[in-house]
């Protein structure tokens, strides 16, 4: 044999044999090293699981210390918001004219409630209502607030009624 076959033979074994090596031996190490790894990450996430227990039940014991602040129980929103209004209303001389049934609007897989509803009474009264429902009770946000002042022919006296609607967004 020439050296030039002798030389190309011999690359040829040295590559098979590169590769003989990889598929018996070397492949199988990565494969195990691999899985190594991931049963490394799973131990870590077991040896955290206490933790992250008792991290999950301080959450949820400040959740419903949440809830119960901002008065909100396990009812639906509309029957806590209607409470609310109620409540505020007797202690401040504020009548509700109407509370309509929610407008509800589905978009991008987001649920927007829109709640109406007419006061009748004294301004800074209902000035204050508005207040608490939006900052102290976190029902949502006012979005419309009309005030109109209206005249009651069989007294021959003014009265001043509000429109308001209220979104939330939510399930």
């Amino acid at each position: 044999m020439k050296s030039k076959t002798k030389n190309i033979i011999l690359i040829i074994g040295f590559f098979l044999a590169l590769v003989l090596c990889y598929q018996l031996a070397l492949s199988k190490t990565l494969a195990l090293k691999t899985e190594f790894k991931t049963l490394k990450k799973q131990d870590l996430l077991f040896e955290s699981t206490p933790k992250q227990l008792s991290l999950l039940k301080q959450k949820q014991k400040y959740y419903d210390s949440i809830l119960v602040k901002h008065q909100i129980n396990g009812s639906s929103l509309q029957n806590n918001l209607l409470k609310a209004i109620n409540t505020f209303a007797d202690s401040s001389n504020i009548k509700v004219v109407s509370f309509s049934e929610p407008h509800v609007i589905n978009q991008n897989a987001l649920k927007i409630n829109t709640y109406q509803f007419s006061l009748e009474g004294n301004y800074n009264a209902m000035i204050k209502l508005i207040y608490k429902l939006e900052q102290e009770t976190r029902f949502g946000e006012i979005i419309s607030l009309h005030f109109e002042k209206k005249k009651n022919f069989r007294t021959n006296t003014y009265y001043l009624q509000a429109h308001v609607m209220l979104r939330n967004f939510g399930n």
